[in-house]
């Protein structure tokens, strides 16, 4: 889902943390912040008595573990494996929690504080999470000396499920044998009975119900709810995906010319993305009261039109790879990738119209103008960098990419999924549909200078265009406009001169004496840190100006999504 790293080969308890703050980063990056903010600044040090050991640290907002230490710890912490195995089963009492000599603390007492706020933070937030869960499940298992009971060994799951029904495995859900771990016999026991780790498509809503230990304000003890499932955001945004991408499958049609033309609607959007405009666009109307099914062809059509939109980029940009593999122009010619990207905009017109039947005019209409302006942004916002380009200019303040990126891709990519979801569930006051402009305005633009980063930075294969794509192709990034505004005259002159090039005229070595030079003025460091300070003001405002909305699951999608901007690691 995004450019997290997995985590290095680590042994024993030390690989149980790693993994633990692997997956929530993944899958619940509000959990992650929030533990960032309580811990920043403070590196701490854990030794568990099989003999392993782990940090902890914070960058930004992000929370890393490693099983390598730095040094210099800020707090260090000594657990044996009796302590391990009392962790995580809630239902003891503090005092009846530690052993003598089982537990080791040292440190400062404020940043002491720090962490134990962290990891009581990290425990009544994460613990409804089944992935973690899990994680937690397969540690016990391999260690099954330390346990009461009689525990499953590997062997004993292969051999099928228990008498009891169903247990948690990597692969699914099947009901465990009581494990002599009350917290996960409890969970396990109460756990909807279903085969598939992916909730199903119920009471027309797509977005599975979470278990609300954490309401956005407070937070619960687990024992307290009794009919709740758990869901996050990384299977939520598959769920959506998955079901976005089905339907938009039933929308192109099914018959000649299929190899020069529905064929060929179909490449770009089953390659993989992320699945964060149809999360967002279904979540919010569930948020406002709609049913989830209700915004399935919102979301399509606006997957549809922004398909459409980056096949007429790649042509426009020049660009050889979108989502690892070759362009449609590069594939097929610039003639069918043209009346292709033409023909994912017609049809997502259709299926904006075709809300009429099931919604009503009147949520139709509303739809129709929220498209249109979308796409009025979107094309201006194309207008003012391809200008830029052609005129040889870099603009010279943050305020100009700010202005550009949120007309080119801020609201197609996150402000108006949402808006479009309000009016699926029924709300068109303008009023209320503009709460969501400002939070995910700045989220929009700091997801964007994210994105730029990667481009220069990270893996490609994460990243799934060309390396050095956007320095090839002259893109104004807030990364190019630092550099412009901070290099010296002499280094300015021999930059503007690469930037003048056209695309068919820069090499390599041009894209990488650019990419030098912003490391050389510390133009990428200066982007990380403002997309950061960026996302904490979204995060800041969603909280703000969203508070209206109750706190259900849905509410809860929608932070996550707000703060995976904030943890996502660059």
């Amino acid at each position: 889902m995004n450019s997290l790293a997995a985590p290095v080969a680590t042994e024993g308890t030390a690989r149980l943390l790693v993994e633990t703050v692997y997956e929530l980063s993944r899958r619940a990056p509000a959990i992650i912040a929030a533990a960032a903010r309580e811990m920043a600044g403070i590196r701490l040090c854990l030794h568990f008595g099989d003999g392993t050991h782990a940090e902890l640290r914070t960058e930004n907002s992000c929370l890393i573990a490693s099983g390598e230490l730095s040094g210099n710890p800020h707090v260090e912490c000594y657990f044996d494996d009796r302590a391990m195995r009392l962790l995580f089963d809630l239902e003891r009492r503090p005092v009846d929690q530690l052993f003598e000599g089982s537990l080791d603390v040292r440190g400062e007492r404020s940043t002491v504080l720090a962490v134990w706020r962290t990891f009581q933070l990290l425990a009544q937030r994460a613990s409804g999470l089944r992935s973690i869960q899990i994680l937690w499940r397969e540690y016990r298992d391999r260690t099954p000396e330390y346990w009461d009971g009689k525990p499953e060994t590997a062997a004993g799951a292969a051999a099928g499920a228990s008498a009891n029904g169903l247990r948690l495995t990597r692969n699914g859900l099947q009901r465990p044998s009581d494990t002599g771990w009350a917290a996960l016999d409890y969970l396990d026991h109460r756990h909807p009975e279903q085969t598939d780790r992916l909730p199903a498509l119920v009471g027309g809503t797509l977005i599975a119900k979470s278990r609300l230990l954490w309401d956005g304000r407070k937070s619960a003890q687990w024992w307290k709810f009794d009919a709740a499932s758990d869901s996050d955001l990384m299977e939520t945004m598959l769920l959506c995906k998955a079901r976005v991408r089905d339907e938009i499958a039933a929308i192109i049609p099914q018959r000649e010319p299929k190899a020069d033309l529905y064929d060929l609607m179909h490449v770009y959007p089953q390659r993989e993305g992320k699945g964060l405009r149809p999360t967002l666009t279904i979540a919010t109307c569930c948020a406002l009261g709609g049913r989830g099914e209700d915004a399935v062809r919102a979301a399509a059509a606006i997957e549809l039109f922004h398909n459409g939109f980056l096949v007429h980029d790649d042509i426009a940009d020049g660009s050889t790879h979108r989502r690892n593999e070759a362009t449609l122009h590069r594939a097929h010619g610039i003639g069918l990738a043209v009346n292709t990207g033409d023909a994912l905009n017609l049809m997502a017109v259709d299926a904006v119209l075709s809300n009429l039947p099931t919604l009503g005019l009147g949520r139709t209409l509303g739809l129709i103008h929220e498209i249109m302006h979308m796409c009025r942004e979107t094309v201006e916002g194309q207008a003012i960098e391809l200008g830029w380009i052609r005129n040889g200019t870099v603009p010279r303040r943050d305020e100009d990419y700010f202005h550009m990126s949120t007309k080119k891709t801020g609201w197609y990519t996150c402000i108006s999924p949402c808006r479009l979801g309000a009016v699926c569930a029924g709300e068109t006051n303008p009023e209320i549909l503009d709460r969501f402009n400002e939070a995910f305005r700045l989220i929009g633009i700091a997801f964007q200078i994210q994105d730029d980063v990667l481009n220069l930075v990270g893996e490609a294969a994460l990243y799934g265009k060309e390396p050095l794509g956007d320095l090839l192709e002259g893109k104004r990034t807030v990364m190019l406009i630092h550099l412009f505004r901070d290099a010296d005259p002499i280094s300015r002159g021999r930059l503007d001169e690469i930037c003048r090039l056209p695309r068919t005229d820069k090499t390599q070595e041009d894209a990488e004496e650019l990419l030098d030079a912003m490391r050389q003025f510390g133009s990428i460091d200066y982007a990380i840190a403002l997309s950061n300070h960026l996302a904490h003001e979204g995060v800041r405002r969603f909280e703000e100006d969203l508070a209206f909305i109750p706190e259900t699951e849905s509410k809860g999608v929608l932070r996550q999504i707000a703060n995976y901007v904030t943890t996502r690691q660059l």
